[in-house]
């Protein structure tokens, strides 16, 4: 079952102690919404995890996502900032 970005900060703000989510574990949830939404990832460990097949976009400005996806990336991306996760 996937954790929502909202769950995600619940977790980071200490509501289900021990289960604060990794920086792989963000990077892999925002991932995911761009691996369902058709985009041609470019990295290694993007194509190891979610293959390209099928894949219909390379930009990641060109995916076709609802406002609501789009706010729960950006969630996704200001938790791993605020825990300094690697680019």
């Amino acid at each position: 079952m996937k954790k929502t970005a909202i769950a995600a900060l619940l977790c980071l703000a200490g509501a289900t102690p021990g289960l604060a989510q990794s920086c792989d574990e963000f990077w892999y949830q925002r991932n995911m919404i761009y691996k369902e939404a058709g985009y041609c990832f470019r990295t290694a460990k993007a194509i190891r995890s979610f293959g390209n097949a099928g894949c219909r976009y390379d930009d990641q400005a060109d995916v076709p996502l609802s406002a609501r996806l789009r706010a729960e990336i950006a969630e996704i991306a200001s938790m791993e900032r605020a825990m300094r996760c690697a680019p």
